[in-house]
């Protein structure tokens, strides 16, 4: 096996000492920048390698911050992970990611390890089955760990969240199909342990509420966030006496299955049946009928978690920072829920 380069062979070749190559390798403000550049390119010809175990114990940093997404595969979790990295990066971090495809084991097993790993925070958006004082994640506040929160989040003393205003999204959204002359509108809601789909559901009672039209609750379906669910869900909507003439979907996956169905059956969208979704995905602006949908501007509310955690990290203070952000929703109004006039 090769032998490694240590900073003791770059001071042989330099003819200085091993703690001047320490320092121009650690950026050290009493070392000249000539001599920094000298030793960094005699590092790269040598090959030397810093050994980021030995550095993290001596300066109580890691430089490694996790993120714990339930999925990686989405759209706005993959778009909120460029976010954060192209706010840490530029900053000497790496980023971690680990996903917990909705199991609450795995969420666990995940900030376990990032904890071992003695990573410098965590970024969160937090699974379906969470229970509300998951020893886990105290754990993470025990241990003076910065948690911040993004999307999905829990209402806990001490940890930092950013999410955009789900209750106005749901409002505006609900709002603007009773512009479009709806009047029996249902409502497509996700996982009611979610603070999330209940500030959506919430908006959507307040808009009816707010324009005279009545709250059918057989209207309401909670469903998954995939097309079949959209599909099976709009099935049942449609045998229902009088049924609905719109609808607002928190997944936009499940709005593009109600229009599929709405669709084979000849039910003409928007004329006859309105549909907004939630997620602004990819695929809402380039089908041949546009979907309206909720922004809900993922690569900000990565960035901006980012944020939250360096103001952390950063405070010299010792003071505790607890910061809840709240991103104002973007409404993309297509042709899904618009009717010619």
């Amino acid at each position: 096996m090769d032998q490694k380069t240590t900073i003791y062979d770059i001071a042989k070749k330099l003819d200085i000492t091993a703690a001047t190559v320490s320092r121009a390798l650690n950026n050290n403000p009493k070392i000249s920048e000539v001599t920094r550049k000298l030793v960094l390119e005699t590092a790269a010809k040598m090959n030397y390698k810093q050994n980021r175990l030995a550095q993290s114990l001596r300066s109580g940093k890691s430089n490694n911050v996790g993120v714990i997404v339930p999925r990686i595969d989405s759209n706005f979790f993959a778009s909120a992970i460029r976010g954060i990295e192209e706010e840490l990066r530029p900053e000497g971090y790496h980023v971690i990611i680990c996903q917990t495809l909705e199991d609450e084991n795995r969420q666990a097993e995940n900030i376990t390890t990032l904890l071992n790993a003695q990573v410098d925070g965590i970024l969160m958006s937090i699974s379906h089955l969470s229970k509300e004082n998951d020893p886990v994640i105290r754990n993470v506040i025990n241990k003076n760990v910065p948690l911040v929160f993004f999307d999905r989040k829990k209402n806990m003393d001490g940890v930092s969240s950013v999410t955009i205003n789900d209750f106005e999204a749901g409002y505006l959204a609900t709002k603007n199909l009773i512009e479009q002359g709806c009047k029996r509108i249902a409502h497509l809601t996700g996982d009611q342990t979610l603070e999330i789909y209940v500030n959506r559901y919430d908006g959507f009672k307040k808009a009816l509420l707010d324009n005279d039209l009545k709250l059918n609750p057989d209207y309401v379906f909670q469903t998954k966030s995939n097309v079949e669910a959209g599909r099976q869900a709009i099935d049942r909507l449609l045998s229902l006496d009088p049924p609905p003439d719109g609808i607002f979907s928190s997944s936009d996956f499940a709005a593009l299955g109600v229009i599929q169905e709405l669709q084979e059956r000849g039910i003409k969208v928007p004329e006859e049946f309105c549909v907004f979704g939630f997620g602004n995905e990819p695929f809402t602006r380039f089908m041949e009928l546009t979907i309206s949908s909720v922004d809900q501007s993922p690569l900000e509310m990565g960035r901006m978690a980012a944020k939250v955690f360096l103001e952390q990290i950063n405070n010299t203070d010792n003071v505790k920072i607890e910061k809840k952000v709240v991103l104002t929703p973007e409404l993309h109004i297509r042709k899904s829920s618009t009717r010619i006039k």
